[in-house]
């Protein structure tokens, strides 16, 4: 039996849209969780994916930033372009994606979220 990872509240992304426009923070969440790691199976919410969202409405654009769950994803493309529409149409504004640089790990993942691989 493995330990149980235990999860970090520091590995928890604060997305500024949710301080700048936090009646559009619900809507981009439920849209994006619709985009499901075909390896993994679940969502990129779940997984703890993605960092920021910021949007613009002054110049009418948005932005994501997200990490993948391994640094050669052959997935990322397709997630990343998944996450970038679900928010575009989401918003109504161009969105541009930004694929961050960290590291992600299992702590990321959303409460609850492990229980299926009896991690949390």
């Amino acid at each position: 039996m493995s330990p149980a990872i235990a999860q970090d509240p520091s590995k928890q992304a604060i997305w500024e849209i949710e301080s700048t426009h936090p009646d559009k923070t619900e809507p981009v969440d439920k849209a994006l969780r619709e985009v499901i790691d075909p390896e993994i199976g679940m969502n990129i919410i779940e997984l703890g994916l993605i960092r920021n969202v910021l949007f613009d409405e002054e110049n009418e654009k948005a932005k994501v930033t997200m990490v993948m769950t391994t640094p050669f994803c052959p997935y990322a493309p397709a997630l990343l372009e998944m996450a970038r529409t679900k928010v575009e149409e989401t918003l109504g504004v161009t969105t541009t994606i930004e694929m961050g640089m960290e590291l992600w790990d299992l702590t990321y993942m959303e409460e609850g979220a492990g229980a299926d691989w009896g991690l949390f």
